[in-house]
């Protein structure tokens, strides 16, 4: 059965640490992302739909795999080489658990995307990962993710974004923070929980991504979802 999620229910003394990817949050991650995240299993499915459409064959690499959700709904549905990285133990250990329970074939290394060697690949995701990578480090990356893809792979990436417009910015998170209360956090546990991320998780706006991609090398971006200050882009090389 899944654990829920009630980290930042403790005392401020105990929640005064930075948000990191540590045993205690990989034990409840898939309930966090599951009531955290706007429509994940449908963002889920709309990604697998798109890796399937354009990365039939190949090397597929998740990038922050976490405990692995995306490629294990992927695995039954293709012949691709499957590549899940994390630089936390404790979330690969929680993938390779799941991929063993559900005999699927997909390899999970504890490996910083950063100083990993790509190999030849038909596409690359990365859902709520670059924002957790310092400004400074993202073009790099991407540039790197590009160099990698075959001609015709593609990149799809999910972020929290944020505006340009400071009232719209503070009308999404506010939104946004109801839409957490409707799915059992509390106010307490919602500004805990933005403390901890606050100078961690570091969101562009969608201007800001796609701007990124193109000035990676893609030519070809489209978004694919959007939800107030949610959204997932495909860009393809």
């Amino acid at each position: 059965m899944q654990k829920k999620d009630t980290l930042f229910e403790q005392s401020p003394q105990e929640t005064q640490k930075k948000f990191e990817f540590d045993a205690q949050v990989a034990s409840v991650f898939d309930d966090m992302l599951e009531r955290s995240i706007p429509f994940y299993k449908q963002s889920l499915t709309l990604c697998v739909d798109f890796l399937n459409l354009n990365a039939k064959k190949g090397v597929i690499y998740d990038l922050g795999c976490s405990t692995g959700n995306l490629l294990l709904t992927l695995a039954p549905h293709t012949t691709a080489t499957l590549i899940g990285l994390d630089t936390s133990e404790a979330m690969i250990e929680h993938a390779n658990l799941k991929a063993k329970a559900y005999n699927a074939d997909i390899t999970f290394k504890v490996a910083d995307c950063m100083q990993e060697e790509f190999r030849e690949s038909s596409a690359f995701v990365s859902n709520y990962t670059l924002q957790f990578i310092r400004p400074p480090q993202r073009l790099g990356l991407v540039r790197k993710i590009h160099t990698a893809l075959k001609k015709g792979g593609v990149f799809i990436i999910s972020e929290k974004m944020t505006s340009t417009d400071p009232l719209l910015d503070s009308q999404m998170i506010e939104y946004y923070h109801a839409y957490k209360q409707n799915n059992g956090y509390s106010k307490t546990q919602i500004a805990r929980k933005r403390e901890a991320l606050e100078n961690v998780l570091i969101p562009y706006t969608l201007q800001e991504n796609l701007h990124l991609l193109q000035e990676a090398g893609f030519r070809h971006t489209e978004v694919l979802f959007k939800w107030v200050n949610f959204g997932m882009i495909i860009a393809r090389k």
